[in-house]
């Protein structure tokens, strides 16, 4: 019997790591269809507005409620909300215990609820002095307050459709939530097409998507909660406040309050700071940063979805050398994407820019801005992408102090760079203050590991200091050939649609270039790219 019980624990085990492996893929799926219609939603944008006043003064109004969704939203959510509840789910049985746990749904839905909702209502009155932080003058302030106070109120829906998301994910039950940010973003999208022609100008059309697409979002979620047996209902706020869970939740968000203000402080100042330099410079950071969230959002999901689990286990078990063996071959993975990308992204990033967002109001002028921008934003995609690898190792350890002390560096070198160089060089300087602010993360991050003895730290950065020299050779190399004979390409293709003109020229050097860095990755008999071919040829 004992052999036959051990079998069937197995089978169990497998089961359960097919399924996670299975919402794990689907997840990775939907967020990067998400990625691609967060995108599209940018292209839409630069068709409409451009990098005009208007764009900055949309660009700035729904930066606003977003600085806030990560304490009402995504902070509290993940930090504590989830934790909680899973613990109500594990400790509580029975009918009473079902009740308490309905009981602190309802109190934290009550609190979410009622935070927001007076957020919003004093933020919607102090628009006009808020907006003071981004503009010196008075009279440009007019549409971006009516921008603001359309989509103030999305912090409100986008923060109870967080706590939808809290419950499922407690469930284990992932889909529904992974698949709102695509309904809206194709809301966004569809709005700003078909109210354009019917409002004053295209951004109040896209703002009313945002709300229009926040509260689907919201709403999407509430069948699967209720269908899972949880009921969502408002009690007496002094119960709200009172009740032991939501305390709990509140205990828990205090520490994390420092790390997320370095990350409100650094996007007020930085867009403050663009807003300033002059018309269209932020609204280019933008258009730029979508791009590189997009090339860095594949990098993440085929590697920063699977690391974690497997580092925390681990730890667990003491298998040290493991865990530095997945950490020195991760840290390889994305130091082959992400090198070769930049080297890429320099050359051709003129052509990318044109391909992504030229159309109606992006005109030659937008270009110029945004490639530029571009050029100092991908010169940085090494260090965000290892930052994503990075992180997640120390929170395997059930280390968060770390990351988050080298965070609070990061923005601190940020915010003074930028302040230091945006007269000067506008959006190029803020650019690369992030660049900057990004590789002293990174290397932060490092000079933390050594606080752990079975981490060997020498040995890992060794290692991905001379497997990055080698993979900017190769990349050096394979990109000649484009530096060359790039303007003979664009020249064959020009006078024609932009998806000709641009689209032809970045499809035949994407191939040249990854056909000359392929080739020399075999030839060296690459460690990285065999593991790969052979995990395919098993499969």
């Amino acid at each position: 019997m004992s052999n036959n019980d051990d079998k069937a624990s197995v089978q169990t085990e497998k089961k359960k790591s097919r399924s996670l492996l299975s919402k794990g893929l689907s997840l990775s799926l939907l967020t990067l269809i998400s990625r691609v219609l967060g995108l599209i939603r940018e292209m839409t944008k630069s068709r409409f507005l451009g990098t005009s006043s208007l764009s900055d003064a949309f660009t700035n109004a729904f930066m606003i409620p977003n600085l806030f969704r990560r304490l009402f939203a995504e902070n509290s959510v993940s930090v504590a909300f989830i934790p909680t509840f899973k613990g109500y789910l594990e400790e509580e049985s029975g009918e009473d215990g079902k009740k308490r746990t309905q009981q602190f749904i309802n109190s934290t839905f009550t609190l979410v609820t009622f935070s927001t909702v007076l957020f919003v209502t004093l933020g919607m009155i102090f628009t006009p002095w808020i907006l003071r932080i981004f503009y010196k003058n008075q009279s440009a302030i007019s549409e971006a307050a009516v921008l603001t106070r359309i989509m103030f109120p999305y912090l409100v829906v986008i923060s109870i459709a967080a706590f939808f998301q809290g419950i499922l994910n407690g469930l284990k039950i992932f889909s529904p939530s992974g698949f709102t940010p695509i309904l809206f973003n194709s809301i966004v999208i569809t709005a700003t097409y078909l109210l354009a022609p019917l409002t004053k100008n295209p951004a109040r059309a896209m703002a009313i998507g945002v709300i229009s697409g926040g509260s689907v979002q919201c709403l999407f979620q509430l069948p699967f909660v209720l269908k899972n047996g949880w009921k969502i209902s408002f009690t007496s706020l002094k119960n709200a406040f009172t009740n032991p869970g939501t305390k709990k939740v509140l205990l828990l968000i205090g520490p994390t309050i420092i790390g997320m203000a370095g990350y409100q402080v650094n996007d007020l100042v930085s867009s403050a700071l663009a807003t300033r330099a002059g018309t269209g410079v932020v609204s280019s950071l933008q258009y730029s940063l979508r791009l590189q969230e997009l090339i860095l959002g594949i990098c993440a999901v085929t590697i920063g979805t699977v690391i974690l689990p497997d580092l925390t286990g681990f730890v667990k078990k003491q298998l040290w050398a493991d865990f530095n063996s997945m950490l020195a071959a991760a840290i390889k993975i994305m130091t082959l994407i992400s090198i070769p990308i930049t080297f890429y992204g320099i050359v051709m990033g003129d052509s990318l820019i044109t391909l992504v967002y030229a159309s109606g109001k992006f005109d030659a002028s937008s270009i110029k801005q945004t490639t530029a921008v571009f050029h100092f934003h991908i010169a940085g995609l090494l260090f965000i992408a290892l930052n994503r690898i990075l992180g997640p190792a120390f929170y395997a350890q059930s280390d968060t102090k770390s990351p988050t002390l080298a965070g609070l560096i990061n923005f601190g070198v940020n915010i003074l760079l930028a302040s230091l160089l945006v007269n000067k060089y506008e959006g190029k300087g803020i650019a690369f203050a992030l660049t900057a602010a990004s590789f002293v993360n990174t290397v932060m991050l490092f000079i933390f590991f050594r606080k752990n003895a079975f981490i060997e730290t020498k040995k890992i950065i060794g290692g991905s200091i001379l497997y990055a020299v080698k993979i900017a050779l190769f990349s050096g190399l394979s990109i000649i050939p484009l530096i060359l004979f790039k303007n003979k390409l664009l020249d064959i293709f020009a006078g024609h649609g932009r998806f000709i003109s641009a689209g032809f020229p970045v499809a035949i050097s994407v191939a040249v270039f990854a056909f000359c860095g392929i080739f020399l990755l075999v030839i060296t008999k690459d460690s990285i790219l065999k593991a790969a071919l052979s995990k395919i040829r098993r499969r």
